[in-house]
């Protein structure tokens, strides 16, 4: 208790006196906080303003956007004219030798069927290839050549002067698979594809193939499926010139709670905490819809004297590109009393880009401070640093590359009763997503006359009033995770609160509806993915079913409005940021009904009240009668575990569809429809006996229901219980259980018995099943290894390995939700 008072007290802070009363109020025994994480959220709110640390010191490592580019946040403290450094690193820079096409649009020899051999030496005679522009693309938008082929022959002549000093890197976007050759010499091969420009050393033998005079870059790339890209170009690291006079703070502590991550230092003389607040409350959408973050500093004296203090902060316009390529058009001003800087890409390419492993490069970037002698001017990343440490700039605007918005906070004279600074840091998208053609502002432009200096100038006012409420929601949020499911479940919830919010955008539709949007981070990119929202959900139920609305809402327009046809629901809206219609390959009939069925129902039971089911039920009709015909016993179709391939007869979503019969039934009494909720009832109950001898493999119930052999997570049955259905005996869940402890390797339950890897949502669903709590923790505690212990330094990933630990694949995606599910079942059974 002791420790967790002392990561969250202040030093004579109101704001910290509501959370006081709460804590020692409580009759938890202990109320720990989490001081370890993947990776650790310090500015989250939606897919595109989100900024992490990942390293367990905040001074180890550049700070980076949740896809893992650079957006660099630094921050120096100086006690008595000594520097040390707080947060983190300067970002890496490279000094091009050939520029990719983010860079510089540049021309090549290219051939779309297979050359003759020696196609890659320098010497080769390509006057008959035809001569394009980069990047290779299948992209209908694309700037360069479109490429829709299966495989491409490049060959790219470039001439030096002189050869680079430091070792040589090669800048490289390629989709699928690909060979790269320098004047005749493989440097580098790979399979598969990496998603955008990356970089990779080259060994020396590979850079020694580089000469002065002509050079030829080849590559050769083939499309294996899906989209196809290929760009590349050679660099050289820019060493850090960064003044050597500044040490390296000494991290004493790290916190994360719900909303906020707290670090503590000691730098000589002068203790600091660094709080990053994110107020994602949830049950209050307007703060949750505020596109502000705040950073606070608190410094005292350590050894009773007092001591010159002030602190540097510097803020990377990074965080508005796509790529560190873009031009920044950066400037500082004062509006309402606040001083602002704000920056943007000079090209505001709106809603001009979708895919994955994208960052926004339209709207701006703002850093605003209270009145307090702050000082604000703005140079390159290169020049941040030493500019604070020899005369600061005062600069009014900038255009270029990389710059760095920098702000100066003088504290004076500062003892051991301490002080106190902020800064608030916020992100103005202009338009969020497209939602059927139509562009859509964020949620918080709703407000008639609302400006970005406005809320920047509310959010400094209410700075106080915010942050404890941040600090309430933060012991809440754990306190109720703690009763459900102890110590270590609580943890889990805490690390999974704020990424499953700020993997989505929350806008109004042209119908006047919420929509809170997801993005399948990692994953494929797409908007409002059904079976995304479906692992997300319990979160959102416990707390405020209102916004899983929102994520209901888009598809029941898409199929209501006839925009989709199909007797079944859609999988997706389309690729982030984009909402125009599915884009996803292949539909997933039974999933996608029994999710959204599901989850119609889940919300009229929380809110017990019928009117959502009432306004979307003859769509809800129209895909349990689907599920009625074609779900108990699937087709060789999809399920949300598609990255494990297609599976028939797949005995768990058979599950899905008997719920989602039950759950319509469910609706329909509530409606006041007693015949049809017989009618339903009857087949979910008929449908279970069924599937239970169906399924049945002695210890356990098989994976598929023509093979006793196989096994797997029944996690959809927990449903049954969360809504209080009935369909399957207890003893079906206590053989599953007992099957399943047995089956557990060191980092968790494998999905079933295909592979060893698991979904973390999956195995927190299947533990909640669990009538014994000794079960539940057995099967949870595997979990909380794997995020303590993963040597997979991303956002928390949903998918890993259960031998090692390590990710396979997904990151930062909003399904973490789902740790949320014990806690969601204890409040809709009614158990204290």
């Amino acid at each position: 208790m002791k420790k967790f008072f002392n990561s969250i007290s202040g030093w004579g802070n109101p704001g910290r006196a509501l959370l006081c009363g709460i804590l020692f109020s409580s009759t938890v025994p202990a109320l720990a906080q989490q001081d370890h994480a993947p990776a650790y959220p310090l500015i989250t709110h939606n897919p595109y303003f989100s900024i992490w640390s990942t390293t367990d010191k905040l001074n180890e490592s550049t700070t980076t956007h949740w896809t893992g580019k650079s957006q660099s946040l630094l921050g120096v403290l100086k006690v008595d004219g000594e520097y040390y450094r707080f947060m983190g690193q300067a970002a890496p820079h490279y000094k091009t030798v050939l520029s990719a096409a983010d860079e510089t649009p540049y021309t090549c020899k290219y051939s779309f069927t297979a050359p003759t051999a020696g196609w890659e030496k320098a010497t080769y005679a390509d006057q008959d290839w035809k001569t394009g522009k980069a990047p290779f693309s299948d992209n209908e938008n694309t700037t360069g050549t479109r490429w829709t082929s299966r495989e491409v022959w490049v060959r790219r002549t470039f001439t030096l002067s002189e050869l680079p000093k430091s070792p040589l890197l090669l800048r490289l976007f390629h989709d699928d698979d690909v060979e790269v050759y320098l004047n005749g010499k493989q440097i580098y091969a790979s399979g598969g594809a990496n998603g955008d420009l990356q970089i990779f050393e080259l060994s020396d033998a590979a850079a020694s193939t580089l000469k002065t005079g002509e050079n030829v870059l080849a590559l050769h790339c083939t499309n294996t499926g899906g989209l196809a890209s290929l760009d590349a170009g050679l660099s050289v690291k820019v060493e850090d010139k960064t003044n050597e006079a500044i040490k390296l703070a000494k991290q004493t502590a790290v916190s994360v709670h719900a909303t906020q991550t707290i670090y503590s230092f000691k730098c000589g003389a002068v203790n600091l905490n660094v709080t990053f607040t994110s107020p994602l409350l949830i049950t209050d959408i307007k703060t949750l819809a505020n596109p502000v973050s705040y950073i606070s500093y608190e410094v005292k004296a350590n050894d009773n004297k007092t001591h010159a203090v002030d602190i540097y902060q510097g803020i990377s316009t990074d965080a508005a590109v796509n790529t560190p390529a873009q031009e920044v058009k950066a400037e500082t001003y004062t509006a309402g009393g606040i001083k602002i800087m704000k920056a943007g890409t000079t090209e505001q390419p709106v809603l001009k880009k979708r895919g994955d492993d994208l960052r926004i490069d339209w709207g701006y970037l703002y850093v605003a401070s209270p009145t307090y002698n702050a000082r604000q001017y703005i140079t390159t990343e290169d020049e941040a640093i030493n500019s604070y440490l020899s005369t600061p700039g005062t600069n009014a605007t900038v255009v270029g590359k990389q710059l760095m918005l920098n702000t100066l906070l003088p504290f004076g004279r500062v003892s051991k009763n301490g002080a106190e600074k902020h800064i608030a840091v916020g992100y103005d998208d202009i338009y969020s997503v497209q939602y059927f053609k139509t562009n859509l502002r964020p949620w918080w432009r709703d407000t008639k006359g609302a400006t970005m200096d406005g809320v920047l100038a509310a959010s400094l006012k209410n700075y106080l009033t915010v942050t404890a409420a941040c600090r309430n929601a933060d012991v809440k949020i754990y306190l109720g995770a703690y009763q459900a499911g102890g110590e270590k479940y609580a943890r889990l919830c805490v690390l999974a609160y704020r990424q499953s919010i700020s993997a989505h955008q929350l806008v109004k539709s042209p119908q006047g509806e919420l929509l809170f949007l997801s993005k399948e981070n990692f994953s494929n990119g797409s908007i409002n993915t059904v079976d995304v929202t479906y692992p997300s959900a319990p979160l959102y139920l416990l707390y405020n079913p209102e916004l899983l609305k929102g994520m209901l809402n888009g598809i029941f327009y898409y199929s209501e409005s006839g925009k989709w046809a199909k007797p079944f629901a859609a999988h997706d809206l389309g690729t982030y940021p984009l909402a125009n219609g599915q884009t996803y390959g292949e539909d997933m009939p039974v999933e996608e009904c029994g999710n959204m069925v599901i989850l119609a129902g889940a919300i009229v039971v929380a809110q017990k009240d019928p009117a959502y089911a009432k306004k979307h039920w003859k769509t809800l009709t129209t895909w349990t009668n689907y599920l009625a015909e074609a779900g108990f016993d699937p087709g060789n179709q999809l399920c949300t575990d598609d990255f494990a391939g297609h599976l028939a007869h797949n005995a768990n979503l058979s599950i899905k569809a008997i719920v989602a019969i039950g759950a319509y039934a469910k609706m329909a009494a509530m409606l006041g429809d007693t015949k049809t909720a017989a009618k339903y009832s009857a087949l979910a109950k008929d449908l279970a006996t069924k599937w239970i001898a169906k399924d049945d493999a002695g210890d356990h119930y098989a994976l598929v229901f023509d093979n006793k052999n196989t096994w797997s997570q029944k996690y959809n049955m927990v449903w049954d219980k969360v809504l209080g259905l009935n369909l399957f005996p207890q003893y079906v869940y206590d053989k599953e259980i007992k099957y399943y402890l047995g089956k557990q390797e060191s980092f968790g339950l494998p999905l079933d018995s295909r592979k060893t890897y698991t979904k973390s949502d999956w195995i927190i669903w299947t533990a909640t099943m669990a009538t014994d709590r000794k079960d539940f923790d057995a099967l949870v505690k595997p979990v909380y290894k794997y995020a303590q212990e993963t040597a997979s330094r991303v956002p928390l990933s949903d998918w890993h390995e259960t031998t090692n630990g390590k990710m396979v694949g997904f990151q930062a995606r909003s399904v973490v939700g789902g740790y949320f599910m014990k806690a969601l079942k204890d409040k809709m059974t009614g158990k204290k």
